[in-house]
């Protein structure tokens, strides 16, 4: 089994929130789980992802995927 990180995947705007719940069930069908989604400031959810499911989304961004980030624990001052 592949290691998994925690992320956050943001879409671009023209992504229909059909085409975001296909891109979560896609994630869960390759070994990953959604946690949160994102809807107001942004389109997106966060999820476990195994890095080999990664690979194939971070081939996405600039067509579907605006970015995707590790999910962590950001404090200001």
């Amino acid at each position: 089994m592949s290691e998994s990180g925690k992320y956050i995947i943001v879409f671009k705007d023209h992504v229909t929130d059909e085409q975001l719940e296909q891109y979560a069930r896609d994630v869960g069908a390759n070994g990953g789980e959604v946690g949160n989604r994102f809807s107001s400031l942004m389109k997106g959810f966060s999820a476990t992802i195994p890095n080999s499911y990664l690979t194939q989304l971070q081939s996405l961004q600039g067509g579907v995927i605006d970015y995707i980030e590790p999910d962590q624990t950001v404090t200001t001052q």
